[in-house]
């Protein structure tokens, strides 16, 4: 059986379980990015049923400091920010592992394990209370769990920041929105949390002479 203890530094799987149509793609891959960034081999693919908005979707990410980054059976944190796929995504964590999610409304207890520790931070309630309109709380939403993950995981915060102004420079108003979501984010975390987790990151030097691209993007430019 696999269990947490069997991973580490620069050695561990995560899963990000979204709806889809609420812009969780570009979180996501602002956390991908970030991880190679920090010189650390990675790989993620997205899994979703279909494109119809309003669906489960999931985001895996796998980091292995001997660039072992293929898809990746076991998850030992799963980011669930989907009730409709709770059971799904709760099930598959590894014993040991970890859940964070959204207590802004309380989990059921029978989804409750007993063999996994959850963080539950109430990121809905933050976002209403940090930002206005419904559109920009759900995507912000996004970014506050990129930034739990953040302290949670010991990602380079200037990292994140950095993409985010190079995304964001002629859009101030935009970029020091993303920033708050990530500091409230990370923050909360800290507060809650002993941070990082066991399953943490710390810097390489393994992509200086990679390029991250799709496998379509690839191919097209066989």
């Amino acid at each position: 059986m696999v269990t947490s203890g069997d991973f580490g530094v620069n050695d561990f799987a995560f899963k990000v379980a979204t709806v889809n149509g609420t812009g969780s793609a570009s979180a996501n891959g602002l956390l991908l990015q970030a991880l190679f960034r920090m010189g650390i081999p990675v790989s993620g693919k997205n899994v979703f049923p279909s494109n119809i908005q309003g669906l489960p979707t999931w985001y895996e990410i796998r980091v292995n400091k001997d660039s072992y980054t293929a898809r990746s059976p076991d998850f030992h944190l799963v980011v669930a920010m989907n009730p409709q796929s709770y059971g799904r995504d709760i099930e598959e964590v590894v014993s040991g592992g970890w859940i964070l999610y959204d207590d802004t409304k309380p989990l059921e207890e029978e989804l409750v394990r007993d063999d996994v520790t959850f963080l539950g931070l109430p990121l809905a309630e933050m976002c209403v209370r940090e930002f206005e309109g419904s559109r920009t709380r759900i995507l912000m939403k996004n970014i506050t769990y990129v930034g739990a993950l953040v302290a949670l995981l010991d990602i380079d915060v200037e990292v994140v920041k950095g993409m985010l102004q190079e995304k964001f420079s002629h859009k101030q108003h935009l970029m020091e929105a993303n920033f708050r979501a990530i500091e409230m984010g990370a923050s909360a975390a800290r507060e809650r949390f002993d941070c990082p987790l066991p399953i943490r990151l710390e810097r390489m030097d393994a992509t200086s002479d990679c390029v991250m691209v799709t496998g379509n993007a690839a191919a097209a430019l066989g």
